[in-house]
């Protein structure tokens, strides 16, 4: 029989670790409680900060002023990271009206709708068009990010087919983002290919009520459409027929300087691919905020500065966030810089893949031709006189008879002043030309004072004024305290560019 004190003990024992395994049960119930307290006041918060961008819709629908709409549209990127089915659901009924279709298809992608949920004050006012495409869009971007697919691209069909049905220049914006994520969410389910007719179709009816937001977008989105699918022509045609509008947003002007670019290189127009390019970086973002677009453009353009034969700047390798994406490139240019066409073969080897991922592999491929001219430049400059043997067996070709045709195509195309000798089989090279004693300094001043005056055309083009009434008589000193505030409020906004597009 055990003692009358291990038995206490025993019993005492008990009773402690009962009460741990109570005071832990009750710590987890607060936490849990903490936890869907934390949740719900969130989803308050979401609600109110939507509720605000709606109030601003009904003032710009009023006010015919944009810079509410766009306050509104901006507001999209950083609403859709705290959007869920409870949000929605509660959008839903406060904004919609009791019995409506525009309801019943909207609560039909939310599987957390119930049918007795009642609906609130708010119900019974009229939905503005403006209002109800908004709500669609959150509906659509929380689809969306939560990988259902299927059902996306049943809501963007449901949008699409909405914002046909208006023709109300405050719905604008609102409708360029529809047209934007009509498209995503296609191209997400693999059948981007299959709604090129639709958005043919209502390209041309943007073009008709001058709804430049939506040209612009329905224009940047069949372009890359045709060129997923490697539709050049299709695309160049697309582009030659079409006016892309100047008051278009800077994100889209972006994604069209840089579609060009691609369509250019690809028809050997390296110049034009260029300059496109160039205003493709200009117009984006910088920072952060749209690293991956100035990634995929930057190494487009370090190749195609390349394929015309100039060296890209050695300061685009280092910048932050491009140094690792850009090595394969930086090796490639100093591999076409060196001349040796034995390392240019090598990097191309190497880093076949990643040339293929970022669809510049055949415009490397054509850098071939400019190692070897800048083999046989190193060649001329070294040499007065030297054997084509010689040079085949530095440029690492396959006989001399290769060589005499390079060196006769580099002298043709002016890369080189020589003369070559075919009995002999040498190749002599003339003494350089003072190059200030040419037009070159000229051209290329003319080039930079065209550049500058280009981005002052383009800088007076893209401010814009508040409207001044000189009829109107005298304002009080109210009115103007007001007036000045509003103009305070224009400005901050006028300041403020949508780059979270990209």
């Amino acid at each position: 029989m055990g003692t009358p004190n291990g038995e206490l003990k025993k019993t005492q024992q008990q009773q402690q670790a009962a009460s741990v395994a109570k005071t832990a049960a009750t710590n987890e119930d607060v936490e849990m409680g903490d936890d869907e307290a934390a949740r719900a006041d969130a989803d308050t918060l979401t609600l109110e900060d939507i509720k605000e961008q709606v109030r601003h819709i009904e003032k710009a629908v009023q006010t015919k002023e944009t810079r509410f709409m766009t306050r509104t549209v901006r507001s999209l990127v950083p609403l859709r990271r705290r959007l869920n089915e409870a949000v929605l659901l509660r959008l839903a009924q406060a904004y919609f009206p009791g019995v409506s279709p525009s309801k019943d298809a909207f609560l039909a992608f939310l599987s957390a709708a119930s049918s007795g949920s009642g609906q609130s004050a708010q119900a019974s006012r009229r939905l503005l068009p403006e209002t109800e495409v908004f709500l669609h869009l959150l509906l659509l971007l929380h689809l969306l990010d939560s990988n259902r697919q299927a059902e996306a691209v049943s809501c963007s069909q449901l949008l699409w087919q909405r914002t046909g049905q208006f023709n109300r220049r405050t719905l604008d914006m609102l409708t360029a983002r529809a047209y934007f994520y009509y498209a995503r969410s296609h191209e997400l389910a693999g059948q981007l290919s299959t709604v090129r007719p639709q958005m043919l179709q209502r390209l041309r009816t943007c073009t008709l009520r001058q709804d430049w937001h939506g040209c612009a977008t329905l224009t940047n989105c069949l372009l890359r459409s045709y060129l997923m699918d490697r539709l050049l022509d299709q695309a160049a045609r697309l582009v030659d027929k079409c006016a892309f509008p100047e008051l278009a947003p800077n994100h889209e002007l972006a994604r069209y300087h840089f579609y060009l670019g691609r369509i250019r290189a690809a028809q050997l127009q390296y110049s034009r691919a260029a300059q496109h390019l160039q205003q493709a970086l200009r117009k984006a973002a910088s920072g952060q905020r749209a690293l991956g677009f100035r990634q995929i453009c930057t190494k487009l353009q370090v190749v195609v500065q390349l394929l015309i034969g100039e060296t890209p700047d050695r300061q685009a390798f280092r910048e932050q966030g491009l140094r690792r994406p850009l090595a394969p490139y930086l090796r490639l240019t100093q591999a076409v810089r060196s001349g040796r066409l034995a390392e240019f073969n090598t990097v191309l080897r190497d880093n076949a893949a990643r040339f293929k991922a970022d669809n510049t592999w055949l415009l490397c491929v054509r850098l071939r031709h400019n190692v070897i001219k800048v083999g046989v430049r190193q060649v001329a400059l070294s040499y007065s006189r030297i054997s084509l043997v010689a040079v085949a067996s530095k440029l690492q070709l396959d006989s001399a008879e290769e060589a005499e045709y390079v060196a006769a195509k580099a002298i043709r195309d002016g890369v080189i002043e020589a003369t070559i000798d075919h009995k002999a089989g040498t190749l002599s090279s003339r003494e350089t030309a003072d190059l200030y004693g040419t037009a070159e300094p000229a051209d290329q001043f003319q080039q930079r004072i065209n550049f500058c005056l280009q981005v002052r055309e383009q800088s007076v083009r893209a401010m814009r004024y508040p409207p001044k009434k000189y009829t109107e008589d005298l304002e009080s000193a109210e009115e103007r305290r007001e007036r000045e505030a509003a103009e305070l409020e224009t400005a901050k906004e006028m300041s403020e560019d949508d780059y979270d597009d990209f």
